[in-house]
C-alpha cells in the first residue's frame, strides 16, 4: 500500500511539473530577438496616465550621510574631500572600508506602510526603491548577491516590504538598477584607475582591489563573466519575487553584451505576459532599443513636445540623490512647475527622495511631498490621465535644449502650459497673474482650436465666474479676486 501511495505521489508531482512547464511555454509570447520584442507597447496606458511617481535612493550608501551618493566612490580617492572626511571620521579605507559600514546600516525606524501612505498623500501613482545602486549592495533578499539587506545589515527584505505596502494601495511598483557601473574594468590599466565608468576606483592599497572571495563581489572586482551572470540573475530574482511594474536602468549598460540585455528584456516581458501585466523598461542614452524601452532624462527634460512618451527622474534636493546631513530640499513650487512642463511635453516625472539610513524620511522632505500632494489634489484634473495639446505652451521661459542635467529656470505667470482630456483643454498658468486682472493666452486661437468653439471657462479651485472673450489675439480672461494657488493655476476650457 505504501508503495502504491509513493507511486501516486511521484506521478502527481511529475504531472504537476509537466503542466507548469506547459503553462510556461504557452506564455512565451516573445522569442529572444529584438524584432519579436518590438511588438510590445513600451508605454502602457497606466504609465501614460500616471504622470507622477516617487522613488528613493536608500541603502548602504545612506549610512555615511556625507557629500552625495558618490561618496562611497570618493572616499577611495586620495586627496579628495570624501577621502579626508572618511579618514578623519573612520580611519584609512584600508582599515575601515566601505564594506565596514554594513553593520551600521540599521533600519529600526523604517515602516513601509507609513512610507506608502505618505506617497499616496503626495499624489504619486507609482513608487519604488533603488534595488541596487552602483555600490554592489542589494536591498532585497538575494540568493545571488551575499551583500544583501536580508543576510547582512538590517536583516530585512526592504524591497519585499515596500512592494507589499505599495501594491496594497493600488500604486504601481518600481525597482531601479544602477549596478552596471559597479563592474571594475580597469584592474590592468593604471592610467584609468580613477575612471568613473567603474564606480569604485581600483587601488592596490585599498579594499577595491581585494581578491577576497566575498569582499571583491561588493566592489565589482570580479571576472566579467561572473559579473554578467550575477547581473542577469539579480534581475530575474527581482522579477520573479517582486514582479515590478517598471524597471529603470541607470547608465553604463554599454558595458554589457547586447545578448545579455536581450535576455533580460525577453524574460521580463514574458513574465509580464504570463501574469497579465503591462510593464515599463527605461534606459538612458540609447542603451536599449526604443522599441522596447522609454528614454529617461536625468535631471533633464525635453525642450519641445514629443510624439512619444518619456521619463524624467529628478531629485527632491539640490546636489545629492541620497541623504546627507547638509541636504538642501527644493521648494514644492519648483517641483510642481517642473512636473507641469514635463506633462505638457508628453513626459512623466519620477521624483527621488532621500531617506535616512534608519528609515526616517526627514520632515522637510515630507512637507515638500505633502505640498505637491495638496496641489495635485486641487489641480490634478489637469495632470492625471491627460494628453498633450497642439502646442505644449507659450511664454518667455524656455529650456533652450533637451537632455540631462538642465539648469533650473524660474517660470513667470506669463508662462502657460497646456494639457487635454476629453472635451477639456487645460491652460496651466505658472504662477498668479494678480487679482482681477486680464490675461491673454495667445495660443488659444482659432487655428489651434481647429474650428472647435469654447463652451465655458472655469478656474479650478475658484467658485467665481470667469469673464472671457476671444479675438485674433487669442483668449482674454479676467482672473478671480483671489488666487487658488500662487504656484500654478488652471483654466479649464470646455470645448464643443
Amino acid at each position: 500500500m505504501k508503495k502504491q501511495l509513493l507511486f501516486i505521489a511521484i506521478f502527481l508531482a511529475i504531472l504537476t511539473a509537466c503542466q507548469e512547464k506547459k503553462s510556461q511555454a504557452e506564455t512565451q509570447v516573445y522569442v529572444e530577438n529584438w524584432d519579436s520584442l518590438a511588438s510590445y507597447e513600451e508605454a502602457p496606458d497606466w504609465f501614460r496616465n500616471a504622470k507622477f511617481g516617487i522613488y528613493y535612493h536608500w541603502g548602504l550608501l545612506s549610512v555615511p550621510a556625507y557629500a552625495n551618493d558618490w561618496h562611497p566612490r570618493g572616499l577611495h580617492i586620495e586627496g579628495s574631500d570624501d577621502y579626508r572626511q572618511h579618514v578623519e571620521t573612520y580611519g584609512h579605507p584600508s582599515e575601515f572600508g566601505y564594506h565596514d559600514f554594513v553593520p551600521l546600516f540599521q533600519t529600526d525606524s523604517f515602516n513601509a506602510e507609513n512610507w506608502a501612505d505618505l506617497f499616496v498623500k503626495s499624489g504619486a501613482r507609482f513608487s519604488g526603491v533603488v534595488a541596487e545602486h552602483h555600490d554592489g549592495w542589494s536591498n532585497w533578499d538575494s540568493e545571488i548577491n551575499p551583500w544583501n539587506a536580508m543576510d547582512m545589515g538590517p536583516h530585512r527584505d526592504l524591497v519585499g516590504e515596500l512592494e507589499k505596502a505599495i501594491k496594497a494601495r493600488d500604486l504601481k511598483f518600481v525597482t531601479t538598477f544602477h549596478m552596471a557601473r559597479n563592474l571594475q574594468i580597469f584592474q590592468n590599466d593604471s592610467a584609468n584607475w580613477l575612471n568613473d565608468k567603474s564606480y569604485f576606483p581600483y587601488n592596490p592599497n585599498m579594499p577595491t582591489s581585494s581578491t577576497d572571495s566575498l569582499i571583491r563581489i561588493l566592489y565589482g572586482n570580479i571576472p566579467r563573466e561572473q559579473f554578467y551572470e550575477n547581473w542577469i540573475g539579480k534581475l530575474k530574482e527581482v522579477i520573479d519575487n517582486y514582479s515590478p511594474d517598471l524597471i529603470y536602468f541607470d547608465g553604463e549598460l554599454g558595458k554589457l553584451p547586447d545578448s545579455l540585455k536581450l535576455a533580460f528584456a525577453t524574460y521580463y516581458l514574458n513574465h509580464a505576459a504570463a501574469n497579465n501585466k503591462e510593464v515599463v523598461i527605461t534606459h538612458k542614452n540609447g542603451e536599449l532599443p526604443k522599441e522596447v524601452s522609454l528614454m529617461d532624462l536625468e535631471k533633464g527634460r525635453m525642450d519641445e513636445k514629443t510624439d512619444y512618451f518619456w521619463l524624467t527622474d529628478e531629485t527632491i534636493a539640490h546636489g545629492s540623490w541620497s541623504y546627507t546631513e547638509t541636504l538642501e530640499v527644493k521648494p514644492a513650487s519648483e517641483i510642481i512647475q517642473v512636473l507641469i512642463d514635463i506633462v505638457s511635453k508628453n513626459g512623466v516625472l519620477m521624483l527621488n527622495i532621500s531617506p535616512k539610513a534608519n528609515g526616517v524620511i526627514p520632515q522637510e522632505q515630507q512637507e515638500t511631498l505633502l505640498e505637491i500632494g495638496e496641489w495635485l489634489n486641487q489641480f490634478g484634473e489637469a495632470i492625471y490621465d491627460t494628453r498633450t495639446w497642439t502646442v505644449y505652451g507659450e511664454g518667455p521661459t524656455v529650456l533652450g535644449e533637451s537632455g540631462h542635467f538642465l539648469e533650473w529656470k524660474a517660470y513667470t505667470p506669463n508662462d502657460i502650459r497646456f494639457t487635454t482630456k476629453g472635451d477639456a483643454l487645460y491652460a496651466i498658468v505658472m504662477g498668479w497673474p494678480g487679482d482681477s486682472v486680464e490675461q491673454t493666452i495667445a495660443s488659444v486661437n482659432e487655428q489651434n482650436l481647429n474650428s472647435k468653439q469654447i463652451e465655458s471657462i472655469k478656474m479650478l479651485g475658484s467658485d467665481e465666474t470667469i469673464e472671457w472673450t476671444t479675438s485674433e489675439n487669442g483668449l482674454t480672461y479676467t482672473t478671480p479676486s483671489s488666487a487658488p494657488s500662487t504656484t500654478a493655476v488652471v483654466l479649464k476650457i470646455t470645448l464643443q
